[in-house]
């Protein structure tokens, strides 16, 4: 059993919640008692339900969304602390634990279907990390953000790689470096964020926010989603050429022909996913 795919031993109550309402999944963390701390079990079973969602034709998009107070305040750091005692000093564990958590991370990137946080908190280090490996973010004006491992001897590293790909290097080197909390309408301004809302409607707009968008083809939401992320790390003539030709693809797809269609003869479009 793979890294990616093993799950850590079953907790006596789920630290994973899912149901799905109108096409829309939504995963809720669910240990409000530690801050929903990303625990290994916890890493293992969002890891799992992105993994069992990828081939759910049943699903177009996902809420990520948290019990509690808090939103997610990064790795539980009492776990990791436990596993100093193993002959190794924790080492194995630490390197287990941090790669699980880049190749969850990393599945929400790669899943074919857009992924919505619904802030309610504070989301810190791995959490903060977790809202800006999300596609969109909406956020209560009750939010936060912070990358405060510095503040403990443990800088954000893992958390810095998604972070940095969302604002720009002085904001997101800002909070690295000082671990302050960002509000939320401030986060919203440095682009770690799409909408602020109400407190107590996040859960709300994110979901009015994942059903807008799958009301679109999902063959086509699939093909960008993928593209963006590619040509996100291209330089820019690499990233024209490779457009252009998945445009051309895209332009061969029976929805792209219905669409476009439809657009011209002022109706709506009945999309195939294909």
């Amino acid at each position: 059993m793979t890294a990616q795919t093993a799950r850590a031993p079953t907790p006596p109550f789920p630290v994973l919640l899912r149901e799905t309402i109108d096409g829309i999944a939504i995963l809720t963390l669910n240990r409000p008692e530690a801050r929903n701390s990303l625990s290994e079990a916890l890493i293992a079973e969002l890891h799992a339900a992105i993994g069992d969602i990828r081939n759910d034709a049943a699903v177009r998009a996902v809420v990520i969304a948290a019990s509690g107070k808090a939103f997610c305040s990064g790795h539980d750091l009492k776990e990791l602390t436990a596993r100093r005692a193993d002959a190794d000093g924790g080492r194995t564990f630490f390197a287990q634990m941090m790669t699980n958590c880049s190749a969850m991370m990393q599945s929400i990137v790669q899943l074919p279907k857009p992924v919505i946080a619904a802030v309610q908190g504070v989301a810190t280090a791995a959490g903060c990390q977790l809202v800006a490996t999300c596609d969109l973010a909406v956020a209560s004006e009750q939010a936060a953000f912070a990358t405060p491992g510095v503040d403990i001897g443990l800088f954000c590293s893992t958390p810095m790689v998604a972070l940095s790909r969302n604002i720009g290097r002085k904001q997101a080197m800002e909070m690295l470096l000082t671990g302050e909390m960002v509000p939320a309408q401030d986060a919203k301004q440095m682009g770690l964020i799409n909408r602020v809302v109400p407190a107590g409607t996040e859960r709300d707009a994110a979901l009015a926010l994942a059903q807008k968008v799958a009301r679109k083809s999902a063959h086509t939401v699939k093909i960008g989603k993928e593209a963006f992320y590619r040509q996100a790390e291209m330089n820019l003539a690499d990233a024209y050429r490779f457009a252009s030709q998945v445009m051309t693809e895209n332009m061969m797809a029976h929805d792209a022909e219905e669409g476009i269609c439809a657009f011209i003869e002022k109706r709506e479009p009945t999309w195939q996913d294909r």
